[in-house]
């Protein structure tokens, strides 16, 4: 979440802020030391930094952006480490070029050509991506991708983004308060979260309590019931009827029809009714009240060829799967 800490760390491993206390060790190389007094020098320490406003020199070709940090090199060996990380990130053709004729795209693959041409032992990357349409960051997570699986070095990367998380993370460190709450690959921290807060920011906007009526291990579910009269299928855990679990869905996974469905596969059809609509960009959040109230995203095509209103009857279509437990 926004003020958790992440920018805090990347500029106490940078050496651009000074931590209070603690050690810092990349690569078994002890970079900073409180108890031992030991803060090594920001230009010793080898690490790239790229930050969301790229800083490139608009003055200056991409070339020379991209040389910028590797200007004490012997002319040959500048200009093989140049060409080689230009065309790993596609941006050969730009060397001449300067940073305002080339694209919001563009420039993020020269910042990060500049950063990596200096043959660091850590990247340090916030949020790099967050200013690009979703095109673009695609084909520029590839390439990353494919630059890290020849070079294998650390790379932290800080993101709100789930997309990027799962694109790009091997392990994935959730802050809350400059701690890390949770730690593990991104399928256990994202899809199996531990409390509230942490469901919130792996994007389960709907959070709700069910009262287990029928477990059913031979089929891998459970029957639960939310509110007085509202049952629902969830995967199963093991938890004996008559427990109080916690689970959660986002508010992407659900689908609203203006009908009552019929052979589906999916398993929950709850009957509601609209509360609220708002639009937030070209997502539509709507409350819609089915035994708890939970907040659905819909497109603004989808809300015009529903006809949707407040106080409008629906149906919910829920898959069994599309809820996680909580963990408490």
């Amino acid at each position: 979440a926004s003020g958790s800490g992440k920018t805090t760390l990347l500029r106490c491993l940078a050496g651009l802020t000074t931590p209070d206390q603690g050690h810092l060790v990349v690569a078994d190389r002890t970079l900073f030391d409180a108890a031992q007094r030991v803060n090594i020098p920001v230009q010793a320490r080898r690490i790239a930094y790229v930050q969301q406003h790229l800083a490139l020199f608009p003055h200056m070709r991409v070339r020379d952006n991209i040389a910028y940090g590797i200007a004490d090199l012997p002319a040959d060996e500048r200009d093989r480490r140049i060409d080689a990380i230009a065309a790993s990130f596609r941006i050969a053709a730009l060397l001449d070029r300067r940073p305002g004729a080339i694209s919001g795209g563009e420039r993020q693959r020269v910042a990060l050509a500049r950063a990596l041409v200096t043959d660091p032992v850590l990247l340090l990357l916030d949020e790099p991506l967050s200013a690009l349409d979703y095109g673009t960051q695609s084909h520029i997570i590839a390439d990353l991708r494919a630059w890290n699986l020849q070079h294998r070095i650390p790379i932290l990367y800080v993101t709100h983004s789930h997309r990027e998380v799962f694109s790009l993370g091997e392990r994935v460190l959730m802050l809350d308060g400059g701690r890390i709450v949770a730690d593990g690959p991104p399928n256990a921290v994202m899809n199996a979260p531990i409390g509230d807060a942490i469901a919130r920011m792996a994007g389960f906007e709907n959070l709700l309590d069910a009262v287990v009526v029928t477990p059913q291990p031979a089929n891998g579910t459970m029957e639960c019931r939310i509110g007085d009269e509202i049952d629902i299928e969830v995967p199963f855990f093991d938890a004996p009827a008559g427990t109080t679990i916690r689970v959660a869905i986002r508010a992407g996974e659900i689908l609203v029809a203006t009908e009552a469905p019929r052979g589906l596969s999916a398993r929950n059809v709850l009957p509601g009714v609209v509360q609220s609509l708002r639009r937030e960009g070209t997502t539509v959040v709507a409350t819609i009240s089915a035994g708890h109230d939970f907040e659905v995203h819909l497109t603004l095509g989808a809300l015009q060829s529903l006809e949707l209103r407040e106080q409008s009857r629906v149906w919910l279509v829920i898959k069994t799967h599309a809820f996680r437990r909580v963990t408490l």
